[in-house]
């Protein structure tokens, strides 16, 4: 493990200011437990699959340093199948990517995203009639226009007006060659610090996690052995993500575009807005229209936030909150430890830990995943903002903890390969990864799962001490396998923007992926394998 160059701040006994953040840290501290990612995270979302953000991703961009690259998906779990109709966004729902560049946790620029729905011949239920060789050839049937705008300082502009987005990758008759419809769809905008690019579409999901097992009562397949419940051999871990794909928005802009005053450190988060009032005209459900204005229903930043560390009667309005709101929502009175956010610093995942697999980890106030997973790292991740005019009154100073994904713009990339990264981030000594924003390889379940053990250099005696082979830092839910530096994703990542790796192709069906194997006409499913 590599030594951080980081002091941990001090964290105080009042309410107020260590809630701030709750979700941040506790989405991070339980991160560890299931797909980092906010697949199906709340009741009411779950309903909602085209307004449900999947994962946030911010990194600085491999080929081009002088640019960050933001990526927000949606849509869970795609069937690259599921025909006639095939996945689109939703023409009622706004995306959003937001950037905060100053520390107080309240967007300074945002990219929005709106799609409509555009069919050429409504007389047919197909897709497409006929080989789609270019998004404006008519055999392109049922497509999806869009416009994105910057908004700054609660000025918008538009950046793209009535582009066609690129088709779902339906199969090879259909779409004979999806890169080349990709690079068609690459759309150059134009910012206040210059030119960048923007990409929506279907693209491969990124995300890799064996959840199957983890919310099979925490199970983690390769440390099977130890588990109390039914202690039994170890398993290899199985990434359910595996031939799935999501929608995507993203930006490839430069640094400047996203930074203020001199300070590197940017939060970063996604939301979708849905119109207040949808009434049906005519009393009919094929007439819907949507009125008023619109109100948040989906958010995300930092990984896994929702899924498994809001208790289900907040679930859906943790959803609603705007980060600067996070304290005066979630904040409660200190206990006798002086722990004021218990699943924050004194997590539920880590007491399992002991529980199921009889693992020790730090004690309560945990302020390392505080330090972590709200404020940023010191000396790493931290907006400037904490560090200005300290008092016993105001310890973060000016800054906000929040549950935001934060990335310092001034670390280099590893490497321009994105398929060679070391898939444990910041832990294996490259502090372009995550927690320092997130690249697409980051394997953010091994990493918080450590992180929450105290695997860390935060946490010394937990942390490999005396040479011993401590289970803390070896915590995995097995995928990939152990001993693999890279990332476990079913496909490989393209090296320039978009960087997400191209959608599975719906006529392949991925049978192998999914574990099944055909013959003839009958499709057999191996037990216990998706």
């Amino acid at each position: 493990m590599p030594h951080l160059t980081c002091t941990m701040p001090r964290v105080p006994r009042g309410r107020v200011a260590l809630a701030l953040g709750l979700a941040g840290a506790m989405g991070l501290s339980v991160v560890s437990g299931v797909n980092a990612s906010s697949h199906r995270e709340a009741p009411l979302i779950a309903e909602d699959p085209v307004a449900d953000n999947t994962d946030v991703y911010a990194f600085v961009s491999p080929d081009d340093p002088t640019s960050v690259t933001l990526i927000a998906n949606w849509i869970p779990a795609e069937d690259p199948a599921a025909g006639p109709n095939f996945y689109h966004f939703g023409e009622d729902v706004l995306y959003n990517i937001h950037i905060d560049n100053d520390g107080d946790a309240v967007e300074d620029v945002t990219y929005e995203w709106r799609f409509r729905n555009e069919i050429v011949n409504p007389n047919t239920y197909l897709y497409a009639t006929g080989s789609i060789n270019s998004v404006r050839d008519n055999a392109y049937n049922y497509r999806q226009r869009y416009d994105l705008f910057e908004v700054r300082d609660g000025v918008r502009a538009p950046l793209v007006q009535n582009q066609i987005m690129v088709p779902d990758n339906v199969g090879p008759a259909t779409v004979p060659n999806y890169p080349a419809l990709v690079n068609e769809t690459i759309y150059p905008i134009q910012t206040p610090a210059g030119p960048g690019q923007t990409f929506a579409g279907q693209r491969d999901d990124a995300f890799y996690a064996d959840i199957g097992s983890i919310f099979d009562l925490g199970q983690l397949r390769p440390f099977l052995p130890a588990y109390k419940p039914a202690p039994r051999a170890a398993q290899a871990g199985v990434d359910f993500f595996a031939g799935y794909n999501v929608h995507t928005t993203s930006v490839k802009v430069p640094k400047a575009a996203l930074t203020a005053g001199g300070d590197p450190v940017i939060g970063v988060w996604s939301t979708a807005e849905r119109p207040k009032v949808r009434v049906f005209s005519k009393n009919s459900g094929a007439n819907p229209v949507n009125r008023g204005r619109f109100v948040q229903v989906s958010r995300l930043g930092s990984p896994l936030v929702n899924e498994v560390v809001i208790p289900l009667s907040t679930k859906d309005t943790f959803n609603t909150l705007a980060p600067a709101g996070d304290a005066a929502a979630l904040s409660q009175p200190a206990d006798a430890d002086g722990v004021t956010i218990p699943l924050v610093q004194r997590p539920e995942l880590a007491g399992l830990f002991k529980q199921l697999y009889d693992i020790n980890t730090p004690p309560a106030p945990r302020n390392d995943l505080v330090s972590i997973f709200l404020t940023g790292i010191e000396g790493a991740n931290q907006p400037a903002a904490f560090g200005r005019n300290k008092s016993a009154s105001k310890p973060f100073g000016e800054g906000q903890p929040a549950e935001l994904l934060r990335l310092n713009t001034s670390v280099a990339p590893s490497t321009n390969n994105p398929n060679t990264v070391n898939r444990l981030g910041f832990l294996a000594g490259q502090n372009d990864g995550y927690p320092n924003g997130r690249r697409l390889a980051d394997d953010v379940i091994d990493i918080a799962l450590r992180a929450v053990s105290g695997g860390t250099p935060f946490n010394p005696s937990f942390n490999d001490p005396n040479g011993q082979d401590q289970p803390n830092n070896d915590l995995s839910d097995g995928v990939p396998a152990a001993g693999q530096t890279t990332h476990a994703n079913d496909q490989q990542f393209l090296a320039t923007f978009p960087y997400q790796a191209t959608p599975w192709q719906g006529y392949s069906e991925n049978n192998q992926l999914r574990g099944r194997s055909t013959s003839g006409n009958t499709t057999v499913t191996s037990p216990g394998v998706r």
